[in-house]
């Protein structure tokens, strides 16, 4: 559905986007991550028309961005992180406006209805837009998006701003939309990309440094390779017998977690939990715990973009990047 393929993008001498590639097939939710400065917006500004760049192609459902721009335009809804409104405007007033602008082949009021019902603002259609909250805006301009109903959609930051209930409203609607529409979606809230997101590319100084499912980057697809064990016993012996099991590449001693038990992760090349457990079974030590560790997309994303090998080491608390 979309092929980005070797972008690059200059601004004089700075090389903003350097030979960037992905894809996303139909119907995924793809989270486009990356800090400050990294090249998404410029990214996301050439994949909508919004620029053009300096090398490579931008493919829509087949149409190439750049070589026909107007029949491209026409298969992708772009929600900016500033929605586009005309805040004097009603909002059906507003709707039908951009319904006109967009060239939309489809009987205006029952289009209109139908996305007013799907994006849950029908309550509102005839209230002015700037004494709506920020988050029956957010839904306008999602409305503005679905207009002529696009393939595709490429959503900014759709809830910055937004409290906890609206964010979880916006969430819920966007993994809605995913059954219908192939998605782009653009957040500083890694929480957020890993809760509705299929798959996630992290951009990095120009370039692409992660393209994966987000199964992947989390751990959840292999979370037996790292366990966390608390066990009771002497320490030096515990340390020296997970050494020995077969399949264990490494023991990290975490220290004692309460008086005579001890906290352990262990690296392996395989599930070594029935192993762990028959070899203590043997003594008089005791299993208190013995957990598969699981990666948030927050030290994954860390551990990308600084370069750190240890950022895995230890659940993280960043939330918002």
């Amino acid at each position: 559905m979309i092929k980005v393929k070797n972008l690059t993008k200059y601004y004089v001498r700075n090389k903003a986007l350097d030979n960037v590639s992905f894809s996303l097939n139909e119907g995924e939710i793809l989270g486009f991550l990356g800090p400050n400065g990294a090249g998404k917006s410029t990214t996301m500004n050439i994949i909508t028309g919004y620029l053009s760049g300096d090398g490579g192609s931008v493919e829509i459902d087949g149409v190439d961005i750049l070589e026909n721009p107007m029949q491209a335009k026409k298969k992708i809804g772009y929600l900016p992180e500033i929605p586009p409104l005309y805040n004097d405007m009603t909002v059906r007033e507003y709707l039908e406006f951009m319904f006109r602008l967009k060239k939309v082949r489809k009987p205006m009021k029952e289009h209109i209805n139908s996305i007013c019902e799907k994006v849950k603002i029908s309550d509102v259609r005839e209230r002015v837009i700037k004494h709506l909250s920020k988050g029956y805006r957010q839904r306008v301009g999602l409305a503005q998006a679905l207009l002529g109903d696009p393939p595709v959609l490429v959503l900014d930051e759709p809830t910055v701003g937004l409290d906890p209930q609206q964010i979880i409203e916006i969430r819920r609607l966007i993994r809605d939309l995913g059954k219908q529409h192939t998605i782009i979606l653009s957040s500083h809230l890694l929480s957020e990309v890993q809760a509705v997101c299929d798959k996630i590319v992290i951009i990095n100084n120009g370039k692409i440094v992660a393209d994966e499912l987000t199964a992947s980057l989390t751990g959840t697809g292999a979370s037996t390779e790292k366990l966390r064990l608390t066990i009771e016993g002497r320490r030096q012996q515990v340390h020296s017998m997970l050494q020995k099991i077969d399949g264990v590449t490494a023991v990290t001693d975490l220290g004692e977690a309460e008086k005579g038990c001890y906290e352990f992760t262990v690296d392996s090349r395989r599930d070594v939990r029935r192993l762990i457990f028959r070899a203590f079974a043997k003594t008089d030590f005791t299993i208190l715990q013995m957990s598969p560790v699981e990666f948030s997309l927050e030290d994954t994303y860390l551990g990308i973009i600084t370069g750190k090998n240890d950022t895995k080491e230890a659940p993280s608390d960043v939330s918002n990047l």
